[in-house]
């Protein structure tokens, strides 16, 4: 039995519309980031990383990669900060040296948020989204550009855990 958040409603009720209010919506990057959701957390799984690890989210972003987010990129995106911004809920506003944000556990409790941030995240990376929604070419830039070389998913894992949340799932 697989377990966890129904792939096409996070797809269609969570991902889509952030990405859509952010501007930045593409068949690739919506899959990309479902994909992501399915590798780092078992598509919603789990909220908070397993041991002693400080990741968040569906995304299982950490907080000092959301911080560095909102500090040293968003910061400087005026247009793209403002619609992040029109994303948090008012009780859950911050300031950071003087910019209006979000506290990282936010992304626990809301997904829509987690979906933004994680795209954001995406966004950064100097390279293009890949060419192709396939799952090998979203494996292959997920580890490289989340995950990391140095991180312990593998892009096999990846394939296998899209496969099991998403491309199995398709029909629900």
């Amino acid at each position: 039995m697989v377990s966890g958040i129904n792939a096409k409603q996070l797809q269609l009720n969570v991902i889509r519309p952030a990405l859509k209010r952010l501007d930045l919506h593409s068949e690739v990057a919506e899959l990309l980031v479902l994909g992501t959701a399915a590798q780092e957390s078992a598509m919603g799984t789990y909220i908070k990383q397993l041991g002693r690890g400080p990741a968040v989210g569906i995304f299982q972003m950490e907080p000092a990669t959301h911080d560095d987010i909102w500090d040293n990129y968003l910061r400087y995106k005026g247009s793209l900060s403002m619609k992040v911004r029109e994303l948090i809920p008012p009780c859950s506003v911050t300031q950071r040296d003087g910019i209006t944000a979000a506290s990282a556990t936010l992304m626990t409790s809301d997904m829509m948020y987690a979906a933004a941030m994680c795209r954001i995240h995406y966004l950064r990376v100097p390279s293009r989204l890949p060419e192709t929604a396939a799952p090998e070419a979203l494996a292959q830039y997920w580890k490289k550009y989340y995950n990391t070389p140095s991180g312990r998913g593998t892009e096999h894992e990846f394939v296998k855990n899209y496969a099991r949340y998403i491309t199995l799932n398709k029909k629900a």
